[in-house]
């Protein structure tokens, strides 16, 4: 059977009646996968990497809501004798902004930028503080320490350095995020308030101590800014590194000048192995103090888990310990 034509009346609205379906499905397909769909999509949140555990709660405390802070290093990790793994290229590759602390502290973060493709901004927490430096720093209370122009990376360990940090912290947020530098500056704010307030109440706690008994054993040259902070010797058989164990004539130098300064307590760290110090502890006549946290945080729910929480933690287990 012949299928007649349309009507020449007709053609016209058919063609018509195509070209509207025809348009109405590209501009379909444009919304779809065009600026308006991105549009539409949630942006990712701004990236900081920050290179081991207690410099990134620092950041996580100043930065803006939203912000997604990561570690290089985590808890209960030596960030001495980390060793970066391709994840963590590409951690840094995916970054808005990575901060350091500085002061030779991660000698392998610079092969780490190189590698991987990083072009941004690398802020130095440490940038402009005056470090502890050389044998001025360790003095007669560590063995093995190093050079004489080595500079104690540990800064952290000082209150009143954790102050510099944070406005270094937050300087660069600001410049990085203009947009949220009012949220930025309210946030340091109250964290160098909280900061302040621990400060005052941990020197309090340690005025129970008696000077001449605050003599510890710790396993590196890690607490040489809290000792001075807060007037406390503490003695160490390895220096500012963990890299290389300790000889037997240091550990022995160490157990002799133990017993000639009555040494009270020796406390373990949590990124390091105990053995040492306890032989130190049996060999010397000290007792064991408890876990002191220096280079990391303790993971999620311990007793270290955040900067302020380790900080309280470390000066209220020394004060215990040595009569407080």
């Amino acid at each position: 059977m012949k299928i007649p034509t349309p009507t020449p009346t007709l053609t016209p609205l058919l063609s018509a009646y195509r070209r509207r379906l025809l348009t109405g499905a590209l501009a379909l397909g444009a919304a779809g996968s065009g600026p308006g769909l991105a549009r539409s999509q949630p942006a990712r949140p701004a990236r900081v990497v920050a290179s081991f555990s207690i410099l990134a709660d620092m950041v996580r405390e100043v930065a803006p809501a939203g912000f997604e802070v990561q570690s290089l290093v985590g808890p209960d990790a030596d960030a001495h004798v980390f060793k970066p793994s391709p994840a963590d290229g590409r951690r840094l590759a995916q970054a808005d902004l990575v901060i350091v602390n500085g002061l030779g502290f991660e000698g392998w973060i610079d092969r780490l930028v190189r590698a991987s493709g990083y072009r941004g901004t690398v802020v130095v927490a440490t940038e402009g503080m005056k470090p502890r430096r050389g044998a001025a720093a360790s003095g007669a209370h560590a063995h093995g320490h190093g050079h004489a122009h080595d500079v104690d990376p540990h800064a952290w360990q000082d209150l009143a350095q954790a102050r510099h940090y944070v406005t270094r912290i937050a300087d660069a947020l600001a410049t990085r995020w203009p947009d949220s530098a009012a949220e930025t500056g309210a946030r340091r704010a109250d964290y160098l308030a909280r900061i302040d307030a621990l400060d005052q109440r941990l020197r309090g706690r340690l005025a129970a101590v008696p000077r001449e008994q605050r003599r510890v054993i710790v396993s590196h040259d890690a607490f040489g800014y809290l000792g001075a902070a807060y007037g406390i010797d503490f003695f160490a058989p390895q220096g500012w590194n963990t890299h290389s164990e300790p000889s037997a004539a240091t550990v022995g130098r160490l157990i002799r000048q133990i017993r000639q300064q009555q040494v009270r307590a020796i406390f373990v760290e949590n990124i390091s192995d105990a053995r040492l110090v306890e032989r130190i502890a049996r060999e010397g006549g000290a007792r064991l103090g408890g876990t002191l946290y220096s280079d990391a945080l303790s993971r999620p729910g311990g007793a270290a888990d955040t900067y302020l929480r380790m900080f309280e933690h470390n000066v209220t287990t020394l004060a215990l310990a040595l009569g407080g």
